[in-house]
């Protein structure tokens, strides 16, 4: 039997097992990358949306984007990808068997990191064999990969950052979110995701879930009903909307079948995703040589996955003799500080299930934004962030503490204060003068910045938002101003439309609007 041999094998190429090779590489290492997919990159390819964290972090750079940055390092370096590669055997000795086309083909490594991610949960109701129910997931591929349009009407379930991200997308490739629902009584993803899905005009049903997926041979329609604290059906408030399909984003669970087949302690830990293996913190297993990062050893951000790789591929440097002991610690540290970082704040593994009352800075956690998506004209007022000044100035709806700092870094006249806490809400720098050049609106993440100008003119303010659908709006063009919740709540007119190479596309559109809804209108719709 012929058996091709390697320093360390991978076992999937998505943020964290290219993360993962790029450093075993990095340090002398051979290295090879098995991924049952056609194309490298995992979830990174479908995600278009900018990413949270600082610049360590990848912050402000769509997902996409690193997933071509990490291909290209790796190649550089000269990490081996096998694509459309199965590994179906993995055992103790540090070989594994996998699937090439039709060939079985065997691998021996002095170190195996595992990175094989997580799959979507499912949730059975009524119906939900019916073509038509999908997964967030599925939906990202159709439309991100595929340019298909998963359905025209459409009820998401699952409020997490997963639901509330896709959701805002399927209105980018066209499609229509007649309602976001979900089981729990509250928002299970961040506020300003929540917040961009709302103002477009999306409806919130906390503590409702599906009843039936209707239809006779596919999905025509659903029904939902509100729940008890007991999570059973209330009488009397069903809700039907005709839909064409509904799209499940109800969680993921870590794939690591293969570590409990080669024999690894395995622990059930709601708090990391479900079974997973125990491991130290370098990602070794209980079983010496054999190493995990990303999802399959607990989910959370591809931010955090890409980390967790590098710190296992120069874990498994130092063990095979590549590295210095020395050099190992501070490649460590490095690495675990930037992954510290990112598990601050209020949605931090340990506050997983909590009620926050308030934020770090003591301002009140807004419950209207928790239940319905959106802060009402009242509560905005009570973070640092949203300020009434003379002229130009940004506006910064951020009401969580987040791990996100661009917009400081964005600002070139310094308006914008976040601090050495990644995690404290932005502040507005009084003493410093905004040129009103927009780069603070197109830098954040969550969308959550706009310029207002209330001295535009004497009866007039305008409104500079973040905008990302097309076809995009042209100066002149006249429609409506949406408030927080999508409501209509005024005439608006475009006045200016502005896209740059700097802003990655996300344009700026500065729309006019009566004076007293400066501070109020947060969305342009045509018409």
């Amino acid at each position: 039997m012929d058996i091709k041999r390697y320093d360390v094998i991978v076992i999937g190429a998505g943020p964290a097992g290219l993360s993962a090779a790029i450093e075993a590489s990095k340090a002398g290492m051979n290295v090879i990358v098995f991924d049952e997919n056609a194309k490298p990159g995992g979830q990174l390819f479908k995600q278009i949306h900018k990413f949270f964290g600082s610049k360590e972090h990848k912050a402000k750079v769509r997902g996409f984007k690193i997933g071509e940055e990490l291909l290209a390092e790796a190649d550089k370096l000269g990490v081996t990808v096998v694509l459309n590669a199965t590994v179906i055997g993995l055992y103790a000795e540090k070989e594994v068997t996998v699937r090439i086309d039709d060939a079985i083909c065997h691998y021996k490594g002095d170190a195996i990191i595992v990175a094989t991610g997580a799959a979507e949960n499912m949730v059975t109701f009524r119906g939900w064999t019916k073509p038509g129910v999908i997964g967030a997931g599925a939906a990202q591929t159709m439309m991100n990969l595929h340019q298909i349009k998963p359905g025209n009407r459409i009820l998401m379930l699952g409020s997490g950052n997963v639901g509330l991200v896709v959701s805002y997308q399927l209105m980018q490739a066209g499609c229509e979110v007649v309602a976001l629902v979900d089981a729990a009584p509250k928002i299970g993803g961040y506020g300003v995701h929540a917040a961009k899905v709302a103002r477009t005009g999306v409806p919130f049903y906390l503590s409702h879930t599906i009843v039936e997926a209707e239809g006779e041979e596919y999905v025509e329609g659903v029904t939902i009903a509100e729940v008890d604290s007991s999570f059973q059906f209330i009488p009397g408030t069903e809700k039907h909307f005709d839909v064409d399909t509904i799209c499940l984003a109800v969680g993921l669970s870590p794939m690591s079948q293969l570590l409990k087949a080669l024999g690894c302690d395995m622990v059930e830990d709601p708090k990391r995703g479900g079974y997973v293996p125990e491991c130290d913190e370098y990602g070794e297993t209980s079983i010496r040589g054999v190493f995990v990062a990303g999802d399959v050893s607990g989910i959370e951000e591809a931010s955090s996955a890409m980390i967790e790789g590098r710190i296992a591929g120069v874990a498994a440097a130092y063990e095979l003799g590549f590295m210095e002991k020395e050099e190992l610690d501070e490649k460590i540290a490095i690495h675990e500080h930037a992954l510290d970082t990112l598990r601050q704040g209020m949605f931090t593994p340990k506050n997983r299930g909590k009620v926050l009352e308030k934020t770090e800075e003591g301002c009140p956690v807004s419950t209207n934004l928790l239940k319905k998506g959106y802060l009402t004209d009242e509560e905005v007022f009570a973070y640092p962030g949203v300020t009434k000044q003379a002229g130009v100035h940004p506006v910064m709806e951020c009401s969580q503490n987040i791990p996100c700092n661009p917009c400081q870094d964005a600002c070139p006249k310094g308006c914008i204060s976040i601090g050495e806490n990644i995690t404290s809400l932005p502040v507005v720098v009084e003493t410093a003068e905004c040129i009103g050049c927009g780069m603070c609106v197109a830098s954040c993440s969550g969308q959550a910045i706009f310029l207002v100008d209330e001295s535009y003119e004497e009866e007039f303010a305008t409104v500079t938002l973040p905008y990302e659908f097309l076809p995009l709006p042209k100066a002149g063009d006249k429609g409506k101003g949406l408030s927080r919740s999508g409501e209509v709540i005024c005439d608006a007119e475009v006045v200016d439309v502005k896209s740059v190479k700097a802003f990655d596309h996300t344009s700026l559109l500065t729309i006019k609007v009566p004076k007293d809804m400066a501070m109020k209108a947060r969305f342009y719709k045509e018409g």
